[in-house]
């Protein structure tokens, strides 16, 4: 198995799983924005040139939520997924794509405004406006964990997707002091040895 990957990117999220799950895997590292990615080369394994891209024996498979689907489907023998039976099944949907669906769009924005973006071209009203959807996007997380340690109750792939979105909302300076839930979840979630070696590769 090999994982194409860069630091502080939503590869992260797929080596979590896989060192989570025990699997042994192969390494490609690049950086975010390496050139290395703009090769036609690449282009044959993501045609828009990015990370993560999982390769396991005859299949190519991009996009975190979709690939870390495909690990559980093949590879968690229930462990990180519940049946579909369970009745937390609809609510781990839920916040599995809750990630990509209300957190992350607001990081890019903060990210593209704030980072990337010259002096001329920058806008704070945009950057405004985003810091106030993620406040309400990570409000309902906090109200969501109010008792419980993890989304659905105990650790799943619903908390490497949407837990990883709400570091990253930290990172880029979502004010989360007064969310003691979210916080404290994003601290378990760091102490986690499997997202510790993810984040040091």
């Amino acid at each position: 198995m090999k994982l194409y990957f860069a630091p502080n990117s939503r590869a992260v999220r797929i080596a979590w799983l896989l060192e989570e799950l025990g699997i042994a895997y192969e390494i490609e590292k690049y950086s975010v924005g390496d050139r290395a990615l703009r090769t036609p080369e690449f282009y044959k394994l993501h045609p828009m040139g990015r990370v993560p891209v999982l390769e396991d024996e005859n299949v190519t498979i991009y996009e975190s939520g979709a690939i870390l689907e495909y690990l559980l489907a093949k590879y968690d023998k229930g462990k990180f997924c519940p049946d579909i039976k369970d009745p937390t099944f609809p609510y781990y949907l839920q916040w599995l794509h809750y990630a990509e669906g209300s957190i992350m769009p607001q990081v890019n924005s903060i990210v593209v405004e704030t980072i990337l973006l010259p002096p001329e071209r920058k806008n704070d009203v945009n950057v405004a406006r985003a810091f106030k959807l993620l406040k309400v996007a990570l409000l309902n997380v906090n109200n969501s964990l109010e008792n419980k340690d993890f989304l659905t109750g105990k650790f799943s792939g619903a908390d490497i997707m949407t837990g990883h979105a709400c570091i990253g909302a930290k990172r880029v300076g979502a004010e989360t002091s007064d969310m003691a839930n979210v916080e404290n979840y994003i601290n378990r979630l760091l102490s986690r040895p499997a997202l510790q070696k993810a984040m040091k590769i």
